[in-house]
């Protein structure tokens, strides 16, 4: 328990040393811990989980599996032995708790041999972000059910008004006609996501359905809706044929049903008919702002739209060939529309896309300028508004892009697309984990459903990423571990897990090993090779730490990256341990830099460290207590400090206790706080 004594208080260790003399006792549990301690079982439980975060059984469960690691590595006690003599009266039980735990089954323990480092690095740094992957990671956030914390469960709240448009039914024997079909579909899904009395559940989620044999009531119950709309259509020469039904979910019976024959220059006017029938049919609200936005035409010309139409499949692709292919169709609807704001705003974000995942960047005046084009044309659509948004993230400039998306979420308050983006700002750039967390749940029900048990994986990790920035450890492992059984290979969960487990166990040593084992799988992951020799920097451990951190210099360096500036002051502190002054003297002043420009809330803790490694005990003080009045910070604010060095000196200052204190107690008041406003907005 020695690697873990930082962490503890008197209590704490006393209740480890009494637990670890009865660990082989399998009878042995709160009572009797309570019995030996003379508290009440309820004073017990009350202390335990004020200290720990953790109840009573599992904080003696968490005791005997620390304890089981330990007798693994230095024994050769067979794994049923092992089991016993922590308490365990069955093997499978035990395995079964470790693996939840440790993230892998202890038969595993014995074959963890780490490999010589090779730094002949094989595939670019930047290969690994294929879209797929940064559809994912970027859009930090995505999550696949609404939240209520409540005993550690998860449950899923059905809004009255939800519906969702299941793709139509090309009933013509002509392919060609799909995409016009499909233009049906996407243009009845956009009016109704503009209600804001409405939760329309997103393009994405609905996709998985196109060729299905489910019935309705089991579709409604996996996207969690009270509504679904059927439709098919053909286009034969110049008149269009729609069918079109919605349907209750509960009675699985048609409430609207209607067969429309127009002409094709018709097909908006039928378009925003079909959305204000639904609405009327479901007794939506429809706000006049609202209307004259469903109203609005995209395009008077017929052949722009259909040019437009033509490049949505593959738009909707999200492959680089995909979106390629798409551009060539968009300028074909510009070129018959000069002020075909849609058609400007989809190439735009296509260039984004196409750009972002280049080391080189070609398409920035491309992005601007199409952007601009789209918003002059309709300031008004969310599109538009995403793709100047996204104009802005390209440069780094996040605090633009913000009016930018809530104007859009105000004009279209169902689109999953600015909720993600919201999310990813607030997580990542802009950091406020209350309001990363708000739309994240925004977009729970919106994209209640996935394509496939990858996408599901990708779902979980930013959701277990979310909980666990927002302090609720406990459901952030759950959720780790659901993403872990849908895509075992998942390249980042195992990573998040760890930081997850640190929380829990509070175990460097092992964190350290775990993360080593993690970055081995690929040498090109900075993220961890960052955190592997942070963990070995918390242990003074300097020479571990040079070893690794040279690494992650010479990865940046190689492929010109800059990023993790906040890492130049452990770097330079590290470099001047090991004797290379005139090196660590350039990271210094680089942190130094990087403080100055800082325009987070966690400038005050930058500066606060900076100040700790130059001697200026008073000043790093006064910029935690300034620090202490933020709010909506990240959990890791919290576990950090404690084992940073660099705290060690103001830890003489009985103002430091105080100040940090002071975060903690706001960061959980704080917490409550975001829990109720969640819950009021029925979104918890």
């Amino acid at each position: 328990m020695s690697n873990t004594s930082i962490f503890r208080s008197d209590f704490i260790e006393k209740a480890e040393a009494i637990i670890l003399e009865n660990i082989s006792n399998e009878q042995f549990g709160v009572s009797g811990l309570a019995e030996i301690m003379n508290m009440s079982r309820s004073n017990l439980l009350r202390k335990i989980k004020k200290d720990t975060q953790l109840s009573a059984s599992q904080f003696i469960r968490q005791v005997r599996l620390i304890k089981a690691i330990e007798l693994l590595e230095q024994s050769t006690l067979t794994i049923s032995e092992i089991s016993y003599q922590v308490g365990f009266a069955s093997t499978s039980y035990f395995t079964k708790c470790f693996r939840e735990y440790y993230g892998y089954p202890p038969t595993e323990l014995g074959k963890e041999k780490l490999v010589e480092e090779n730094m002949a690095i094989q595939v670019n740094v930047l290969n690994r972000y294929s879209w797929y992957f940064l559809t994912a990671i970027s859009l930090i956030l995505l999550v696949i059910s609404v939240l209520i914390f409540n005993n550690e469960s998860i449950n899923i709240t059905k809004i009255e008004k939800s519906i969702a448009v299941l793709p139509f039914k090309n009933e013509s024997s002509d392919s060609l006609n799909l995409y016009f079909v499909n233009g049906l579909m996407e243009s009845a899904l956009n009016n109704l996501q503009k209600i804001g009395d409405l939760r329309v559940i997103s393009r994405t989620s609905v996709e998985k359905y196109r060729n299905t044999n489910k019935g309705i009531p089991e579709i409604a119950e996996e996207l969690h809706v009270n509504y679904l709309v059927e439709g098919s259509g053909q286009r034969i020469g110049d008149q269009v044929l729609l069918n079109i039904q919605l349907i209750e979910a509960s009675s699985d019976k048609p409430i609207w049903v209607e067969q429309y024959s127009r002409k094709v220059g018709d097909v908006f006017a039928l378009q925003n008919e079909v959305a204000k029938k639904i609405a009327g049919a479901i007794e939506a609200i429809v706000t006049p702002a609202e209307l004259k936005q469903i109203e609005k035409l995209p395009t008077e010309n017929l052949l722009a739209y259909d040019y437009y139409l033509q490049a949505l499949d593959p738009f909707y692709m999200k492959t680089i060939q995909g979106l390629e292919k798409a551009i060539p169709f968009f300028e074909k609807a510009i070129e018959n529309d000069k002020q075909f704001a849609l058609a400007y705003a989809n190439i735009a974000i296509s260039y984004y896309y196409l750009d972002i995942i280049q080391k080189q960047k070609k398409y920035n005046e491309q992005i601007n300028n199409y952007a601009d084009k789209a918003l002059l044309y309709d300031s008004k659509s969310d599109i538009s508004l995403i793709a100047k948004a996204l104009y802005y993230m390209y440069n780094e400039e996040y605090r633009l892009a913000l009016p930018h998306l809530e104007k859009a979420l105000e004009y279209n308050p169902n689109s999953s697309a600015v909720v993600q983006l919201l999310s990813m700002l607030y997580a990542n750039y802009i950091p406020d984990t209350g309001k990363a967390l708000k739309y994240a749940l925004m977009g729970v029900q919106l994209d209640i459903g996935a394509n496939d048990s990858i996408a599901k994986s990708y779902i979980y990790l930013n959701l277990s990423n979310a909980l666990i920035q927002n302090g609720f450890p406990n459901e952030a492992f759950s959720y780790i571990n659901k993403s872990l059984d849908h895509y075992p290979e998942n390249p980042y969960a195992p990573y998040l897990k760890t930081l997850i487990l640190f929380t829990k166990n509070k175990d460097i040593k092992r964190t350290t090993r775990s993360l080593e084992r993690e970055w081995k799988k690929d040498t090109t992951r900075l993220d961890i090779l960052q955190d592997v020799a942070n963990f070995y920097y918390y242990q003074k451990d300097y020479d571990s730490a040079f070893f690794y951190f040279k690494k992650f210099i010479r990865i940046k360096e190689k492929y010109g990256l800059n990023i993790y500036p906040h890492q130049d002051l452990k770097i330079g502190i590290v470099y001047k341990k090991m004797g290379l002054d005139e090196q660590a003297t350039k990271f210094l002043k680089s942190y130094a830099d990087y403080c100055e420009t800082d325009q987070s809330i966690y400038k005050s803790v930058s500066m606060a460290s900076k100040y700790a490694q130059e001697g200026k005990n008073k000043e790093a003080i006064e910029q935690l207590k300034n620090f202490a009045t933020q709010n909506n910070y990240w959990y890791w604010i919290l576990i950090y400090p404690k084992i940073d060095p660099l705290m060690t000196a103001l830890k003489n200052y009985p103002e430091f206790e105080e100040t940090m204190q002071k975060i903690e107690d706001r960061f959980w008041g704080n917490q409550m706080k975001l829990r109720k406003s969640l819950e009021e907005k029925g979104l918890i």
